[in-house]
């Protein structure tokens, strides 16, 4: 018998179908093994020794899979073809070792880069050894951001509260984004005008803009003001045109390659509106396969553009099938890629059989979109090149004193537009080219007619700041500077938004308070690890350990030998140190230069005091020295931020007019919230900001509506009783008679009516979302446990969704969407919880409470082990905090 092990449920499934009886397939469910989230999992001063534990959900598997091993004539390797498949495969090899398993059974890796049945019996036939160049690379970027993660994140947590930890690839990606933020915070709009005019020759109206003025040619930005401006208009309306020439050229424009893990996670963020892990778990899915036809796209962590002859062939047969031997180029294309360090040897991703056709698919909702963008990706990229004749009309008054363009471009041949057009980021506006808006179509004209005016328009336009980042800009930008990897990008950007270093709004990037802190400590204490430039080096440098080019702990050594100084250094400041050296390097952005010329760091509500940077448990901000007498604050970003201004934090906000009572804005312990008190009353009224609402731009009238609540909405028309909307711990809610039911953000709070209410708490006592003492329905059902036969269910809970099984309840980690969760996925959380519930459990407590009634030997005795029962789940509570 041969043993197969793979890493998924899934995959295992799919493979077993296309080897024969002889072959048994096992899933290892992912790394089996990991580093102790402790100290001492790598010993710098032991030759970098690392300490592996093997995951308490992969325990029992790796037992079975042991046992399988121990009567197999063969034990095949078939894990994932890039470093990662590579790094399990050890791992696996490394267990069974250790187990006696393997005793002189042959051991051999077989990589494929679609699950095909010719695929994965095309690698049956020709095995390797492990490839430990790979292994060694995974070795050494492991065991490199243990160390910087272990040694940062405590230097972070004593120094700068708040802060939760810090990585050596995600600290890059927090800068990025924060140095964006900064240049646009700096940036100073520069006025600009636009003058157009509509003409006709003996034609319909055409539009031109002014591109010569006073015999001088004029740039997008080169009219600063409305006086300039109305000169050129009036310029035009007073002129003679004549078309002086016409230029038709014709240009070719030139498909797109097929998809990489990056440009695929650009692509599906701008066209399809899905995270980067999102992306990644719908792709899975693809690769492994859904039904019995197997996987239906290759391999999708790559950066290579190389696509196989065969898939070639089947495209351009697709092409001349669907639309026609025109559209198929005469030469196969063939792609390189320009990305920094690419090394992985994989092909695009593809769809491994290019004749199925999106349209023949039946797959859920974000399967058969990301199939449907990949099959159209790489068709186009095989097609022929759209053939676009681009016209340019040149316009002038009889002295040259005057010039007007006019451009437009006409498609004569559709070619890959048929198919596909690669989508576009936002572009920075007052910067645009010439060529980026000449897609109207021109009348028919003649060189040498004249040309009438017809209308002339000036227009005010003011340049704007650089976009921030969105998720498909910020991969684009770690793929140009060579930081990360295929694999990273996903959980990048995961982490940045778990650790709340950053927040998304409308799938743009801001950095929050912490992270800006964050990244400037890190600047000015480890310069040299967080810059770019470093960052993309150290990944060349991993990229030759996996060519064998160089030793893995060569590498450490000469990252280490630095590293440690620093970081020792770093910890022997004092926190007031460290916010001294802050508020100097963060001064011109915290504190800029005022208008009136006054000193910028005067704290603008008593006067007196200096305002500089200052730390608390929930994190920066920037306060008064003369804290208690004043409570000014106000958030990290600079006060001209956002419409922030330099009196948000605790401040008067106005008067209420119904009551006469002032209302006010207070920075309490627990965040910001607003403040009265009611005529008659010696209690004040509260109410927190939600989440989302900025303190710094908070008006009386969003106040007046935070203190109204709760409201009435009116009474339900079963049994009258009043249906109220409020703001409560876990978010806004509808409350009717002991049932509460959420809604959807804060603004509906405030304008939910009767009839929207009753369906709410209608649906939540229904059980939908879960009503107190209903049978509540779950999200998703995903089918039978494989190994309890109990059903799995996706839950809506109150503190958020869990998967749950029997009475194991697991919840899902955050940023998981309930919705797209599988069987695979859902195994190993089933099996961690079920893995810690004995340490959460308490019989030794319960004997305990009945040892007084039953004065037994063994009730004593079960209090005696009540202690070591409980001890080990505080020692590893203790450690995860």
């Amino acid at each position: 018998m041969n043993l197969v092990i793979v890493e998924s449920p899934a995959k295992a499934k799919t493979i077993n179908k296309y080897l024969g009886s002889d072959f048994e397939v096992l899933a290892s469910y992912g790394h089996i093994r990991d580093l102790p989230s402790k100290d001492g999992s790598v010993l710098p001063d032991d030759d970098f020794a690392m300490s592996w534990e093997i995951d308490a959900r992969a325990a029992k598997r790796m037992s079975e899979i042991a046992e399988a091993a121990k009567r197999a004539s063969r034990v095949i390797l078939a894990t994932d073809p890039d470093r990662e498949g590579e790094a399990i495969s050890w791992h696996v090899l490394e267990v069974l070792t250790k187990k006696k398993a393997l005793k002189d059974t042959p051991v051999e890796r077989v990589t494929f880069n679609a699950i095909t049945k010719a695929a994965v019996l095309e690698a049956m036939a020709a095995p390797r050894q492990i490839d430990m160049e790979l292994v060694d690379a995974y070795l050494a970027r492991r065991a490199l951001d243990y160390l910087v993660g272990f040694t940062l994140s405590p230097v972070l947590w004593r120094k700068l509260p708040g802060a939760r930890s810090a990585g050596r690839v995600q600290s890059v990606a927090l800068r990025i984004v924060v140095d964006r933020e900064m240049e646009i915070e700096k940036f100073k709009a520069q006025e600009y005008w636009s003058v157009e005019a509509d003409l006709a020759a003996d034609s319909p109206p055409f539009t031109t803009r002014l591109v010569k003025h006073l015999g001088k040619r004029i740039q997008r930005l080169d009219i600063p003001s409305e006086a300039v401006a109305f000169a050129a208009r009036d310029a035009i309306n007073s002129g003679q045109f004549t078309i002086k020439s016409i230029e038709k050229k014709p240009i070719k424009r030139s498909p797109a390659p097929p998809f990489t893990t990056s440009t695929l996670q650009q692509e599906a963020s701008r066209k399809l509106g899905f995270t980067a892990q999102r992306t990644m778990q719908a792709a899975q899915k693809l690769y492994e396969g859904v039904d019995e036809t197997g996987g239906l796209i290759t391999y999708m962590r790559t950066d290579g553009l190389f696509v196989s002859p065969e898939g070639i062939a089947q495209a351009r047969e697709v092409i001349a099938d669907r639309f026609g031997p025109a559209f198929v180029p005469s030469e196969p294309r063939y792609y390189k890629t320009k990305a920094k360090n690419a090394q992985e040897a994989h092909e695009a991703i593809r769809p491994t059989n290019i004749a199925r056709a999106p349209e023949s698919l039946r797959l859920d909702g974000d399967l058969q979109r990301l199939y449907e963008l990949i099959w159209k990706r790489m068709v186009a990229s095989q097609m022929e090149s759209a053939r676009i004749d681009r016209t340019t009309v040149e316009v002038e008054t009889p002295d040259g004193q005057t010039g007007l363009r006019a451009t437009g471009q006409v498609v004569t041949f559709d070619g890959f537009l048929a198919v596909y057009e690669e989508g576009r980021d936002e572009r920075q506006k007052g910067t645009e080219t010439e060529e980026d808006d000449d897609s109207t179509r021109l009348p028919t004209l003649k060189e040498g007619a004249t040309a009438r005016v017809e209308a002339v328009r000036a227009d005010q336009h003011f340049t704007e700041p650089p976009p921030r980042f969105s998720e498909a800009t910020l991969v684009k930008k770690l793929e140009e500077l060579g930081i990360g990897r295929p694999s990273t990008y996903a959980s990048i950007l995961t982490t940045l938004r778990d650790r709340e270093y950053v927040r998304t709004d409308k799938n743009r990037f801001y950095p929050e308070d912490k992270g800006r802190l964050v990244t400037a400590f890190l600047e000015q204490f480890f310069a040299k690890w967080v810059e770019y430039d470093f960052t993309a080096a150290l990944e060349t440098r991993l990229d030759e350990v996996s060519a064998g080019k160089l030793d893995w702990k060569v590498l450490l050594r000469e990252f280490w030998s630095d590293f440690h100084v620093a970081a020792q250094a770093a910890g022997e400041l004092r926190t007031t140190a460290i916010l001294d050296a802050l508020n100097e390097s963060l001064g011109p952005h915290i504190f800029p230069a005022r208008e009136d010329g006054g000193d910028p760091r005067e704290c603008p509500l008593c006067k007196q005091g200096q305002l500089s940077l200052k730390t608390s448990r929930f994190g920066a901000f920037v306060g008064c020295s003369r804290y208690p007498d004043c409570k000014f604050t106000r958030p990290v970003a600079s006060p001209d931020a956002d419409g922030g201004g330099a009196d948000g934090g605790d401040r008067d906000l106005g008067v209420d007019p119904v009551t006469g009572q002032p209302v006010n804005l207070k920075i309490g312990r627990f965040g910001p919230y607003v403040e009265t008190t009611p005529p008659g009353e010696e209690k004040p009224k509260r109410s927190s900001l939600p989440k989302g609402w900025s303190p710094a731009s908070l008006t009386l009238e969003q106040a007046l509506r935070l203190l109204a609540l709760p409201r009435e909405v009116g009474e339900h028309p079963e049994d009258g009783k009043m249906i109220t909307a409020g703001l409560g711990r876990y978010g806004p809610f509808v409350l009717h008679a002991g049932t509460y039911a959420n809604v959807a953000d804060i603004d509906e709070v405030f304008e939910v009516g009767l009839n929207r209410a009753v369906v709410l708490l209608a649906e939540k006592r229904a059980g939908k979302f879960g009503g107190r003492g209903a049978a509540v329905a779950p999200l998703k059902d995903l089918g039978a446990h494989p190994e309890t036969g109990d059903p799995v269910h996706v839950m809506a809970g109150r503190f958020g969704p869990y998967v749950k099984s029997g009475k194991i309840n697991a919840t899902l980690p955050k940023g998981t969407t309930p919705e797209d969760l599988t069987m695979e996925q859902a195994l190993p959380l089933l099996a961690a919880k079920a893995g810690a519930a004995p340490k959460k459990k308490a019989p030794a407590k319960k004997a305990a409470a009945k040892k007084p009634a039953a004065k037994k030997p063994a009730a004593k005795a079960a209090t005696t082990k009540k202690p070591a029962t409980k001890k080990p789940a505080a020692k590893k509570a203790a450690a995860a905090d």
